[in-house]
């Protein structure tokens, strides 16, 4: 057979071919080593059970606590008392509670990416408010965001607000030094030539500065998602609002294994796939940065 040559026209639509084929298994190769990593980690754990060395009344193995997803979603409440059982079907509390922890983590993690991103352009942009403010926040970066709990209680009472605040407090102290750090880092040349081309201080830092920093800040972001989960669920804990932490308190009060790792692995999988919609979302946004370094943000 003679091979047909390739017309010019044809070349773009081969080369988009191989790009997909290429991400697929990437993807493929993703999905394997995930599920390889995970098996591993419950095979050992269920060999664990299976000779006798993990107790499955302090330590069920995920046949276990899996097993019994029924019985522990009807655990999962929308109520703020804690140990109040739902009168809900299991799928409607589970869906209820996840949903409550989610979005107080969501807009404590918007309020404080954008306000610390605000605070830190207008410190550098305002000399004299810099002056008026950086201090007071580097005297209370470095306090524990736990330390504020207290202060929200005291502001805010219980409910939604106190949980958004001290994940906005986990954030706020950090980002804004984090985003202070990265314009000073913007390399002199991208300034000078923005000044050559008769850009406005203005233009300088909407246009130039803002765009060096994003990919870092997000990746500061990225960094500190996590920890808001840590945050919320502790606050959550203490009794300000149902979710998730409210209801590791639980297990741990009725001393229930099976529902405290049920729980746990929520958790772990809500927390991936927030950090996959994370990384979604940077694909967007920074849209001039190449996809391979978007990813390795």
């Amino acid at each position: 057979m003679r091979a047909v040559p390739l017309t010019a026209g044809a070349l773009p639509a081969v080369a988009s071919m191989t790009v997909r084929r290429v991400r697929a298994v990437r993807g493929l190769a993703v999905v394997f080593w995930w599920v390889l990593s995970i098996g591993c980690f419950a095979g050992l754990w269920e060999a664990a059970w299976a000779i006798g060395w993990a107790d499955p009344l302090l330590l069920p193995p995920p046949h276990i606590f899996l097993a019994r997803f029924s019985d522990q979603a009807q655990a999962f409440s929308s109520s703020d008392v804690i140990g109040e059982v739902s009168a809900d079907s299991a799928y409607v509390a589970l869906l209820t509670t996840i949903v409550a922890s989610s979005l107080r983590v969501v807009a404590g993690l918007a309020l404080g990416f954008s306000c610390s991103v605000g605070m830190g352009l207008l410190i550098r942009y305002f000399k004299l408010f810099g002056n008026l403010t950086l201090p007071t926040i580097t005297l209370l970066a470095p306090i524990s965001p736990i330390a504020w709990l207290p202060v929200a209680i005291f502001i805010f009472g219980i409910g939604n607000p106190p949980a958004i605040f001290m994940v906005f407090i986990s954030l706020f102290f950090v980002m804004t030094l984090s985003t202070i750090s990265q314009i000073d880092s913007v390399s002199r040349t991208y300034l000078n030539v923005g000044a050559i081309m008769g850009a406005s201080r203005r233009q300088l830092f909407l246009r130039v500065i803002v765009p060096a920093i994003l990919p870092s800040l997000f990746m500061t972001l990225r960094m500190n998602l996590f920890g808001a989960w840590m945050v919320v669920l502790v606050v959550e804990a203490t009794g300000v609002g149902s979710g998730l932490g409210q209801i590791v308190m639980l297990a741990r009060n009725t001393f229930n294994s099976s529902l405290s790792f049920f729980t746990m692995t929520l958790i772990g999988l809500v927390g991936f796939l927030f950090d996959v919609a994370l990384r979604q979302i940077q694909n967007r946004v920074l849209f001039w940065v190449p996809p391979s370094a978007v990813g390795r943000l």
